[in-house]
């Protein structure tokens, strides 16, 4: 914006008067409003403004008496008609320009955002890394799980990477790559973080059980067949009884893993 004040000294035999003032138009920038006001006496406000919607005067005073030419870029002259006394005082304008053309910003670098656990998150567990650049758009992403500049594998070609259920074999480094039309084909990338994922998720977990459980019912089995012709009738049958406790407690685990769980 730019603005211009000056002294308006009427003398009686003037009729009227042109405050000259004009400016040089600026490449891909465009007049947006124009408006001058004036202080004199005790008051101030505005008398003219200049927009999209046309001219219009502000002080009824002013009505039919004051005007700015039209077409002429840069010349933002007022002509005042019918001088009267009360017109003497400051006056000044005021002119906004509006860029036509748009700013092209090449895309920086990235930045990764983990999730709510952070980058270390027990097994199981849902999470995300974001990728994170400012530019001018489209931005296109691209994740990859390696080291940047050294064997990697693209894993998604979205801003944000997501883990339904994180695995131990999660675990590792990732990096990211923003790229838009600004940069001549010139992909941006981060650094990379390391995901570490903790324990076991609660199905590998319960199948490790469940396995060490089978291996320890079928010893159970081996231990009676070899046993069972040096022991006493009684041992024999409290071996027995164990193993059924044991195969009964292993069907009870089974039948509770593969019951269907509702309200999820």
């Amino acid at each position: 914006s730019v603005s211009d004040p000056g002294l308006l000294l009427l003398h009686l035999h003037e009729e009227e008067r042109t405050w000259h003032l004009s400016y040089v138009p600026v490449k891909d920038f465009v007049q947006e409003t124009l408006t001058w006001t004036v202080v004199h006496d005790q008051r101030s406000g505005a008398i003219f403004r200049r927009d999209h919607s046309g001219d219009h005067v502000l002080l009824s005073e002013y009505r039919d008496r004051v005007s700015v030419l039209k077409n002429s870029p840069g010349d933002v002259s007022l002509h005042i008609l019918k001088l009267e006394i009360s017109d003497r005082g400051t006056y000044t304008c005021q002119v906004t320009w509006r860029a036509t053309a748009c700013l092209s910003v090449a895309v920086t670098k990235p930045v990764i955002r983990a999730g709510e656990l952070g980058l270390m998150v027990p097994a199981g567990a849902r999470t995300s890394l974001t990728c994170v650049a400012s530019g001018s758009p489209p931005i296109s992403y691209r994740w990859f799980l390696g080291e940047p500049g050294g064997k990697a594998r693209q894993l998604s070609s979205q801003a944000e990477l997501t883990f339904d259920s994180v695995r131990p074999s999660d675990s590792g480094k990732y990096y990211c790559e923003a790229e838009n039309r600004v940069g001549a084909g010139v992909a941006q990338r981060s650094d990379a973080v390391e995901l570490t994922v903790r324990g076991e998720s609660p199905n590998q977990s319960s199948s490790s059980q469940l396995q060490e459980m089978i291996k320890a019912n079928s010893l159970c089995f081996v231990i009676l067949d070899l046993q069972k012709t040096h022991l006493s009738l009684y041992l024999v049958i409290l071996i027995a009884v164990v193993c059924g406790a044991v195969v009964f407690l292993i069907l009870s685990i089974i039948l509770c893993i593969r019951k269907p769980k509702y309200g999820e």
